[in-house]
């Protein structure tokens, strides 16, 4: 049970520092832009429309975010750049942080403790589960990779 509560707290600390520094850099990016030749489109009507909804409703999309792979750190990025008011923001970021790091505690630790049960008892599928493992995230890299080079070759293409 330490060795849950222990691994949660440091998964815990970790989501609550990346995001919300990715929070901050949002904060100063957002202002940045305002100061910036993109000032006018910053402050139009559209935006400021868009940024008020954020700061009273980006709160629960925030917290969500944290149950997302990819989509949280362009939400907690966004909350920030939109100048979410912490008091809304706080709340989103432990509550969903929370969610997280439980989340990948217990299928983190789920998936350790099978694999040690594998390598005990049968070493061999163990080694063979990892290789599967490995080769199956080589192959979507490679899937990704390829389907990004034909992708962007179709757009040189089609500009010419």
């Amino acid at each position: 049970m330490d060795e849950i509560a222990l691994t949660a707290g440091a998964l815990y600390v970790i989501v609550l520092l990346r995001a919300g520094g990715t929070f901050a850099v949002g904060w100063l990016a957002g202002a940045g832009a305002r100061r910036s030749r993109f000032a006018g489109r910053v402050s139009s009507a559209k935006f400021q429309r868009a940024e008020r909804a954020i700061q009273r409703w980006g709160a629960p999309v925030v917290a969500v975010s944290f149950l997302t792979v990819g989509f949280q750190t362009a939400a907690n990025f966004l909350a920030g750049s939109m100048r979410m008011p912490l008091p809304r923001y706080l709340p989103a970021l432990f509550v969903g942080g929370a969610a997280w790091a439980l989340i990948y505690t217990t299928a983190g630790l789920g998936v350790l403790e099978i694999l040690e049960r594998l390598f005990a008892v049968r070493t061999a599928l163990g080694v063979a589960a990892v290789a599967v493992f490995l080769l199956a995230v080589c192959g979507v890299v490679v899937y990704r990779r390829r389907g990004a080079a034909l992708s962007s070759g179709d757009t040189e293409a089609g500009e010419s």
